[in-house]
């Protein structure tokens, strides 16, 4: 990242900040707080049970589970899922776990187009080089207005004023007619829901239900995304709408239970209305079954990075894939291994601890990077210089 998109996303950080500030210190949300803390920590302590008690809704649902181990595995279900499916287009909303498993250069290797449907993905993907997020639900946050007119008009051949109005408006009309004719749509999910055997999806934009309606839904989410109840499911959405965009709630959460039904002739079941003719959950693990349980306990919301001294002087060279600050270094360890964990920032974090401060669950960032400097110094990932220091206290009794 340059400068001066560093500076802009200074600015769009700023004015989350003052939004979200506004909120956080009603008693509802301290309350929303302290539910979402306790569901998260249930949740991870009780994942076997929940697990198996979400399969079971699932079925009863009619929605298809499939279990990846690893991201390669996702991939590999995916590609099962789409051979019955001619037409190589496919439509994504906004999801930092396809983002983890490298979905978008997956299958463009594979001969399938993907068509971000988020404005911000869009932006971003429109972008071609240097394009990562900066922000899971504020990706091209670094981006000022005259840069995206700028993008817009480049890859869309456009000629359009830098008006957010009329940016938005083309690009929206370049997303529709490109998924016009998708019969697969793929997403995340912010929450799982084991009792109902539901997936919550939170978006502003109401691109999630353009995706949810095309034949084939396929839906990827970790296994730290479940929960005991729709309930819970709701507040984990709420409380991170207040913290990711300064709302207390936002524009749209669909529901989703199962493929597209009605009942309304005589009460008799009919499946296949508008919506989904098939429905498929794709739980991943890739390394979170063994990574820290606090690790598990992030909602996304991103307060984190707004915060975080060191991602606002570098920016998206501060973590890992769209795991961005301090907890992606973190899951970088669990995700991959010990020398992408080095290599995604592990020694840029100052411990300062203010990431875990303005965490609503307390996440302790900057305690799992202090535990995973000493495992990686341990296996020999660790800043040089360090070493000629050690060396020369043991040779010299001095650092020098």
């Amino acid at each position: 990242m340059n400068k001066d998109e560093i500076e802009t996303m200074r600015k769009s950080f700023n004015t989350v900040k003052s939004r979200s500030s506004k909120l956080n210190e009603f008693s509802k949300v301290k309350y929303l707080e302290e539910r979402v803390k306790d569901i998260k920590k249930f949740s991870v302590d009780n994942f076997d049970s929940l697990f198996e008690e979400t399969c079971s809704s699932f079925d009863r649902n009619g929605i298809d589970v499939e279990f990846a181990e690893t991201a390669g595995d996702a991939i590999a279900i995916i590609l099962d899922l789409l051979k019955d499916y001619d037409y190589k287009v496919i439509a994504k909303s906004k999801s930092n776990t396809l983002g983890e498993i490298n979905f978008k250069d997956e299958m463009s290797s594979n001969s399938w187009e993907v068509i971000e449907t988020d404005l911000g993905d869009r932006l971003l993907q429109l972008k071609k080089f240097d394009n990562n997020p900066v922000h899971p639900t504020g990706p091209a946050s670094h981006l000022n207005i005259l840069q995206i007119a700028d993008i817009v008009n480049d890859s869309l051949d456009k000629d359009i004023d830098p008006v957010a109005r009329e940016i938005m408006e083309v690009v929206r009309e370049d997303v529709l007619i490109n998924i016009k004719n998708a019969q697969v749509g793929i997403s995340g999910a912010n929450a799982i829901s084991a009792e109902e055997g539901s997936c919550v999806l939170v978006h502003n934009e109401g691109n999630i239900s353009l995706v949810s309606l095309k034949e084939l839904h396929i839906i990827v989410a970790g296994i730290d995304k479940i929960v005991p109840t729709l309930e819970d499911a709701i507040s984990l959405a709420k409380l991170e709408t207040v913290y990711a965009t300064g709302n207390y709630v936002t524009s749209y959460m669909n529901v989703i239970s199962g493929p597209s039904k009605t009942a309304d002739i005589e009460k008799k079941l009919l499946k296949n209305m508008y919506g989904a003719r098939k429905v498929v959950v794709i739980f991943l693990d890739n390394g979170r079954s063994k990574a820290k349980k606090e690790c598990l306990w992030c909602i996304g919301c991103g307060n984190c990075l707004i915060h975080c001294p060191v991602y606002n002087a570098v920016g998206n060279e501060f973590g890992f894939n769209n795991y961005l600050g301090g907890r992606g270094v973190a899951m970088s360890k669990y995700i991959e291994d010990d020398e992408t964990c080095f290599n995604s920032g592990l020694y840029m974090c100052t411990l300062c601890g203010l990431c875990t401060l303005n965490c609503p669950l307390a996440v302790p960032t900057n305690e799992l990077i202090e535990n995973l400097r000493k495992s990686s110094a341990e296996k020999g990932f660790y800043p040089k210089i360090h070493g000629v220091i050690k060396d020369n206290i043991g040779k010299n009794n001095s650092p020098y």
